[in-house]
Formats: structure tokens, C-alpha cells, sequence
């Protein structure tokens, strides 16, 4: 079996009255168009092996979001997203406009076999949710992170 890929990632939380919010980023391009339960993630990316696994979520983050986190960031854990994939992740409070998304992009060949390429971005759009919004919101082997961030936070009370 082939060694999974690690990516890294950083979730933006923000407090709001008696309750947190996390942003989460919904990933770009024609096939997730139509999709939203259970495909938004956090902004997260591969790294190599060399490379600092914090350096790299902060990296992905900017390069998802436009925006580059600052404050101090508390590591949650490694996660396995999928079988081919584990999440180091990072929560970080902040706060951030989704207004002001402005992701990075790739080249696609769109519909598939056709030949044909397409510059698409990586997340179409970004969304503060509340614990319970997220958890529904989030890929599947993500919703540990939330977890781990509630945890952490105690609950999910501000």
C-alpha cells in the first residue's frame, strides 16, 4: 500500500456572542459547482517533506484565501482524511471577509477526455459556519478537526 500524501492546514475560527464560527472554503472548478453537504473543507494543501508543515498551512491558506493568518496557531493533530490522505491541522482565531476571497488557480482539462483545458480556482468561495453548519458542511474525514478544535476550545462556547 502507497505511503498517503500529508497535507496541512490551517482552520480560521472567530467568536461570535455565546457561540464560535469556523470559516470554511468550498473547492473550485465544474464538478463541485452543484455540490455543497459534505464537500467544504478547510483551506489545506500538500507540503513536502522538507518543508515545515506549519509553513505550509499558512502558505495554503493565503494561497486559497488571499489572506495571510497571523496569530498564534494551535496544533489540533494529524487527521486521516481518506485512506490516500492525512491532514496536519492547525486552528488559528481570526477573521476574515469571504467577500474578499481571492484563490489561486489551476488548469483543468474540462469535461473530461475532451482535450479541452480550463483555468478554474482552487475554492469558488469561503463561509463563516457554526459548529453545527460545519459539521455537515465539511468532507467527512475533516469533521475530527472540528472536533478537536471544540475540544480544545471547550465545548464550542466562546
Amino acid at each position: 500500500m502507497p505511503m498517503p500524501r500529508t497535507s496541512a492546514g490551517l482552520l480560521l475560527y472567530r467568536r461570535r456572542e455565546r457561540t464560535v464560527e469556523v470559516l470554511l472554503v468550498h473547492p473550485g472548478g465544474p464538478f463541485w459547482a452543484n455540490k455543497d453537504d459534505g464537500v467544504w473543507s478547510i483551506p489545506k494543501g500538500e507540503y513536502a517533506a522538507e518543508e515545515d508543515p506549519l509553513a505550509a498551512a499558512r502558505r495554503e491558506f493565503a494561497e486559497e484565501t488571499g489572506m495571510r493568518p497571523e496569530g498564534e496557531a494551535v496544533a489540533l493533530g494529524a487527521f486521516r482524511q481518506s485512506p490516500a490522505k492525512i491532514v496536519n491541522a492547525w486552528a488559528v482565531e481570526g477573521d476574515f471577509d469571504p467577500s474578499t476571497l481571492r484563490s489561486n488557480t489551476f488548469t483543468l482539462e474540462w469535461p473530461p477526455r475532451s482535450g479541452k483545458t480550463r483555468e478554474v480556482p482552487e475554492v469558488d468561495r469561503a463561509a463563516w459556519f457554526t459548529p453545527e453548519e460545519a459539521a455537515r458542511k465539511l468532507l467527512k474525514g475533516q469533521r475530527p478537526i472540528l472536533e478537536a478544535l471544540l475540544r480544545r476550545l471547550g465545548g464550542g462556547g466562546a
